[in-house]
């Protein structure tokens, strides 16, 4: 049974997911809506009372001003506050790519809500030795995005992530035709979402403290990607060797059964 509830705080309302019982655990992503990560936590929720949502401004959770940006440290807040609702003390979270980004902000932010944070592909440009060309590229993106649309902008992003060649490096299968509502999703992760992730730096000082557990999860066929590259490093600096997962990026779509046998074990250490 999955119960759907909205939550209201500041500048926006929260739509999220519950199902299963046991121990609490979120799973999180950006810019990814609670519908992408449903088959992995009906996987999930034999064991755990799994939590999805969809991030402010993108599907169901809607904003009081449409312009305003995403930003790490919002949307760290925005699960903190599901957890207070819920009355969840601390949680175990699974966070991907943009929702990876959630959870380390989450950590360094509300260090004693999060028991282990799995941060799966992180894409912290900022920390690789050639930050300044990624992050130009982010930034081009963008202004894209704003100068020629979505196509044009969307287009930059799957080369310079490595996605447009597919994470074996075959040619990447073509996108099925997109809704209205991914249209929309995919405009506000370019003009208000992307920047404000690839830029931020974790605080790899917070994130050794503790008391959070902190794993890096990195997926078995995504070496041609850039997240491979940040993960990688993310790991080195938090001198810990990356959990490998299945798939590749969007492995826990591909394969949510196989990816929630390793998360349940990446989760218990």
């Amino acid at each position: 049974m999955v119960t759907t509830r909205t939550l209201d705080v500041p500048g926006a309302h929260l739509r999220y997911e519950v199902r299963g019982s046991g121990p609490f655990l979120v799973l999180t992503g950006a810019p990814m809506s609670a519908a992408h990560f449903a088959p992995l936590a009906d996987a999930l929720a034999d064991r755990y009372t799994v939590v999805t949502h969809d991030p402010r401004g993108i599907s169901g959770s809607t904003l009081d001003d449409p312009e305003q940006d995403s930003t790490p440290e919002l949307r760290a807040d925005d699960l903190a506050a599901i957890l207070d609702e819920l009355g969840a003390g601390s949680a175990d979270v699974f966070g991907s790519s943009g929702g990876a980004v959630t959870g380390l902000a989450l950590v360094a932010r509300h260090p004693a809500r999060v028991r282990t944070l799995v941060a799966h592909e992180p894409p912290v440009l900022g920390l690789l030795p050639d930050a300044a060309e990624r992050l130009a590229e982010t930034d081009d993106i963008v202004e894209t995005f704003h100068r020629d649309g979505p196509g044009p902008a969307f287009a930059k992003f799957m080369a310079t992530s490595g996605l447009e060649t597919g994470e074996e490096g075959a040619p990447a299968e073509p996108p099925a035709e997109p809704s209205a509502q991914d249209m929309a999703d995919g405009a506000r992760f370019l003009g208000h979402e992307l920047r404000g992730t690839a830029r931020y730096l974790p605080d790899i000082d917070a994130l050794k403290a503790g008391p959070a557990r902190v794993v890096i999860g990195i997926g078995a066929t995504s070496g041609p990607l850039v997240t491979y590259r940040t993960s990688k490093e993310l790991a080195g600096r938090l001198a810990s060797e990356p959990a490998e997962f299945p798939g590749g990026h969007g492995g826990f779509v591909e394969a949510p059964g196989e990816f929630a046998e390793v998360l349940r074990k990446v989760l218990v250490g």
